[in-house]
């Protein structure tokens, strides 16, 4: 096993439990395949950022040939959203050229390649969960990046799209929502945008069950139930023991300053081909986002 972007949310939940080892925040319960992962199954070779500059194809490549692996999991990422809009190179060097590197080099080595895409590479017109086959047209730069990364893949690649990832160890928005809810401040969320919440520990044990079977093409893997960030804010208030005040809803018009990328007003990922293959649904996402909060190390004193 190669994975990259060893180091991000997702990154480290994945060693873990490729390890046999349940992350922070992780549900021992799930195990969408029906088989827990042994201590001994996998040997894996992580890369962060500093050990691999995934742009530098040549680098790329020689640390494919080197380490010929079965499978690469490729999860490093541009992901700053907004800041895309103005680095547009930037980010397609790494969420699209970077991948059709991986692919060849992972074609080249007769390796299989995951990699990870996301909700934004649809416009939200469809007015319901977006499902595998779905036509995409992303707004953003992000969006796009994503969408020709899926493109320069071949057949054989897996290409796993999620969304709102969010994991205990990392830095998200609960994470922000939390501090906020123990230091008696109040927040403002938008409820105009619907998704779906991916929680990090949940989609590293579904990657494992790719890693074994390897099925290729399009899987969309998120936790279930849609919903907005203003329920988010509003649940995860309440978990902390908050009243209903603590979160305020508001449109995305009224967001000041105004985000520099458009966002898809519904994108939510239906999760039926992942169940047709007879695999155990992700939780909830209000058990993902439990669990994250029971793992989140204290931050500081709170006030009520």
């Amino acid at each position: 096993m190669l994975v990259t972007g060893a180091a991000g949310q997702v990154g480290v939940d994945l060693v873990d439990t490729l390890a046999g080892v349940t992350p922070l925040g992780g549900d021992d319960g799930f195990q969408p395949d029906g088989h827990r992962v042994e201590h001994d199954e996998f040997e894996v070779l992580g890369l962060t950022r500093r050990d691999l500059d995934v742009t530098d194809r040549d680098a790329l490549i020689r640390a494919v040939t080197a380490s010929r692996p079965d499978v690469i999991v490729n999860l490093a990422a541009y992901t700053a959203v907004d800041r895309a809009e103005t680095q547009v190179d930037a980010c397609n060097a790494v969420n699209a050229t970077a991948v059709a590197s991986w692919s060849q080099a992972a074609t080249d080595v007769g390796a299989h390649l995951i990699t990870i895409s996301t909700d934004y590479v649809f416009d939200g017109a469809k007015g319901a969960a977006y499902v595998e086959d779905d036509v995409t047209n992303p707004l953003n730069v992000y969006g796009a990046s994503k969408r020709a990364g899926e493109v320069s893949c071949s057949d054989l690649d897996t290409i796993v799209r999620t969304s709102w990832v969010m994991g205990v160890r990392g830095k998200n928005v609960v994470h922000v929502i939390a501090e906020r809810a123990r230091a008696g401040e109040r927040v403002r969320f938008v409820d105009d945008q619907m998704g779906t919440v991916t929680l990090a520990s949940d989609l590293a044990r579904a990657l494992v069950t790719l890693v074994r079977t390897r099925p290729g093409g399009v899987w969309h893997v998120a936790n279930t139930g849609a919903t907005t960030w203003f329920e988010i804010a509003q649940f995860t208030g309440r978990s902390l023991g908050r009243d209903d005040d603590f979160a305020t809803p508001i449109s995305t018009d009224e967001l000041d300053p105004a985000p520099l990328a458009t966002r898809p007003t519904r994108s939510d990922l239906g999760n039926q081909k992942w169940v047709g293959h007879d695999w155990q649904a992700l939780p909830a996402w209000r058990s993902g986002v439990e669990r994250l909060l029971i793992g989140r190390p204290p931050q500081g004193p709170s006030r009520p």
